[in-house]
């Protein structure tokens, strides 16, 4: 990437980044030590001109949530809820009152790539319909 015009590295974390969660403790790690790699190598490749930033989504409108296995079934089998039960209350957790769209999520994506955030480095972009409450 060094040497090529505008480089640009946008990676999608999580809010359990900053939001652990026991019944995901391995995720939780995983997205936690990408924002940490991230905010790292904005420093190191910065002053190259390379630019750095994550995305932390809260729950988004995909199969990872809402498909078969997902995680709104999950919960709901251990809680002898319904899916929609579960993902309903998620949504509901949020002062949107619904899931992020993966297309929101992209646009986010495209906007952090482009010259449009030019002196944007080091950033992470939370996009959880206000479900994080802390400043």
């Amino acid at each position: 990437m060094l040497g090529r015009p505008s480089p640009s590295i946008v990676t999608v974390a999580s809010v359990n980044a900053s939001l652990p969660d026991p019944a995901v403790i391995d995720y939780s790690a995983a997205k936690g030590a990408l924002s940490n790699l991230c905010k790292s190598l904005s420093k190191e490749f910065g002053p190259q001109g390379v630019r750095v930033n994550t995305i932390s989504p809260g729950p988004v409108q995909t199969d990872l949530w809402l498909g078969a296995g997902g995680v709104a079934e999950t919960i709901a089998r251990a809680r002898g809820l319904k899916p929609d039960e579960v993902a309903g209350s998620a949504a509901a957790d949020s002062p949107t009152g619904r899931f992020t769209t993966p297309q929101e999520v992209a646009d986010l994506a495209l906007l952090l790539a482009s010259d449009r955030a030019g002196n944007v480095n080091g950033s992470d972009f939370v996009i959880d319909g206000g479900l994080i409450t802390t400043v």
